[in-house]
């Protein structure tokens, strides 16, 4: 740093006027060696320094004589001390700062605070109760309706926009005591503009947090300006207006968890207290933590199509590590639903996370062989993740997916099905519409293992010469099934039908090709001999490819499991390659 800014006076001091510079670059440089401890900060943001003295930037350099050298040697050493005392001042003036807002802090916070909220140590100002939304339905579609004016005025052919709110408390307890408390109160819209008709369509997006109608204007007008200077698109443009929504159902998708912070506090507390009642070899914590979000939106565009609905998600997790003579292991569960009486109870989510981290100590790697994997069902709504992003829009037009050209055609074993349920009540992923305000619809994604859909929206079908299936913005409420000859067994059956292999209870890392289906992923879980857990084991890494891993499923068990809108048991793949020692 300090070499750099040599470099730089040096070229000043080679001005046949240097000297008339050199009292204002001192006292440049002084501020600049000064101002190091906010330079960080700049360079985080990524901020560059836009402008320079002209004294600095536009002086061409002349012959530098050993008399002005000298002069200048001599300059820069009285120019270091200088800083040197200045930033020991600086330093003392800092710390006498900090000692009055210490003193300050201390007369204030009592009078500051309606009580003290202490729980074992931990002292915090509570939080007042604010629920419920600050704008009512009405108003936010008064807010759509002004950008959709405001757009049709500007001279837009075509608009759409979205306005939502949303509020939330999350607290996070470690080792018995509140680690992080955080209440959210978010608000926002994304206004997309298009200008033109098909196929010359150009597209425009700008979004603010400002509900003004000043900033309102101010974001309609930016995405004009936007779409303006971009290229033109034929497949730009709002969804047909005979696949919007006509008239959607109330899916009852909000349930309001009127949380306060204390109860949150406690009710985490009592999820981490069991999980470390439930074995001495429960040592530590990652912690446990309560979340409750509720929120709200408005879709509306230019066909005249104006709609939106209340949503809530609430969640409890915990992970802990268990450790023994010196080696650790680490687990967790979570639990989540839209309904707060849906969540797991506390104390039987942290036992369970407890004995899953306590039931991997001990493990051990295994050597390479090629064998069964029985996929849990956490790992198994991993890969029917990836089966979704494989037949998804996007990467099928940019044909950047193992599943191009598959419609029609078999990708899994003939008794796997994929159904798409959108209509479901208070399901985690149901909607009567999707992003664009396209009606979704109950379908066979896969049936008999051969592929019926993809997962379209608007833009991604034009470009496929296809019809959106109603998924602008994902999938809704996914659920693999098993029609086999025999009712799908439970997990111990699951276990009993491998007999010999590994169950994967953990994938760590993102060794996926999507262009090719390429499968490679560290894992952790259990060998099974004679259709019994044996031994855990870590520090493999598994490899297939999902194409062949696909259709060589042989079993899906019943135990299900719901996540991020996807349900499926274990699965059970009939032959991988395991890479151990």
């Amino acid at each position: 740093m300090a070499r750099d800014i040599i470099g730089e006076r040096a070229v000043i001091v080679q001005q046949p006027l240097a000297q008339r510079f050199q009292a204002p670059v001192a006292r440049r440089f002084l501020r600049r060696m000064a101002g190091n401890r906010r330079e960080p900060r700049a360079d985080r943001l990524g901020i560059d320094v836009a402008h320079e003295a002209a004294d600095v930037l536009q002086l061409a350099p002349f012959p530098l004589v050993a008399r002005d050298a000298f002069r200048f040697a001599n300059r820069l050493r009285k120019i270091f001390r200088q800083r040197e005392r200045f930033e020991l001042r600086l330093g003392e003036l800092d710390q006498l700062h900090t000692e009055r807002l210490q003193r300050v802090h201390l007369l204030l916070a009592p009078r500051l605070a309606d009580r003290l909220v202490v729980h074992r140590g931990y002292d915090s100002a509570p939080m007042p109760k604010r629920h419920g939304f600050t704008f009512a339905s009405a108003e936010l579609r008064d807010m759509a309706e002004q950008v959709l004016t405001r757009a049709k005025r500007a001279g837009a052919s075509g608009c759409d926009c979205e306005v939502s709110e949303a509020y939330g408390l999350t607290v996070t307890v470690r080792k018995g005591k509140p680690d992080t408390i955080e209440h959210n109160r978010d608000r926002s819209i994304g206004v997309t503009v298009y200008l033109g008709e098909r196929p010359r369509v150009r597209r425009g997006h700008a979004s603010t947090s400002d509900l003004s109608r000043a900033a309102l204007e101010q974001t309609v007008d930016a995405a004009l300006a936007i779409a303006r200077h971009t290229a033109e698109d034929d497949c730009a443009g709002l969804p047909e207006p005979d696949l919007l929504a006509k008239s959607p159902k109330d899916l009852d998708l909000f349930h309001p968890w009127e949380l306060g912070t204390e109860e949150a506090i406690a009710i985490a507390k009592r999820c981490e207290d069991a999980a470390f009642a439930t074995s001495p070899l429960i040592r530590n914590s990652e912690g446990a933590t309560v979340s409750t979000q509720q929120s709200q939106f408005v879709l509306a565009n230019s066909h005249g199509f104006v709609a939106g609905y209340p949503g809530s998600r609430h969640y409890l997790s915990c992970a802990v590590i268990a450790e023994q003579r010196g080696l650790m292991q680490r687990d967790d569960w979570y639990s989540s639903s839209r309904v707060p009486g849906n969540i797991a109870d506390p104390r039987s989510l942290g036992r369970y996370a407890a004995e899953r981290a306590a039931s991997r100590l001990g493990a051990r790697k295994i050597a390479t062989c090629q064998a069964p994997v029985l996929f849990e069902a956490p790992a198994a709504i991993g890969l029917l993740g990836h089966f979704v992003s494989a037949v998804s829009g996007g990467n099928l037009y940019r044909k950047t997916s193992f599943l191009v050209d598959s419609l029609g055609k078999e990708v899994f074993a003939p008794s796997v099905s994929i159904e798409e349920r959108p209509f479901e009540r208070q399901g985690q992923a149901s909607t009567p519409f999707d992003d664009e305000g396209v009606a979704t619809r109950e379908r066979m994604v896969v049936r008999s293992g051969v592929l019926q859909g993809y997962f379209l929206g608007t833009y991604g079908a034009r470009k496929l010469g296809m019809q959106s299936t109603g998924n602008a913005g994902g999938h809704h409420n996914l659920v693999l099934g098993w029609r086999g000859e025999a009712p799908a067994p439970d997990f111990a059956g699951m276990l009993r039908k491998m007999r010999r292999g590994l169950l994967v209870t953990e994938l760590l890392g993102h060794g996926i090709n999507p262009v090719t289906g390429d499968y490679s992923r560290g894992a952790a879980g259990y060998w099974v001999e004679r259709g019994e857990i044996q031994f855990p084991v870590e520090e493999i890494t598994i490899a297939g490819n999902l194409r062949e891993m696909f259709k060589g499923i042989v079993a899906v068990g019943s135990d299900v499991l719901v996540r991020s809108g996807r349900a499926s048991g274990s699965i059970l793949i009939d032959r991988m390659t395991i890479a151990g020692d």
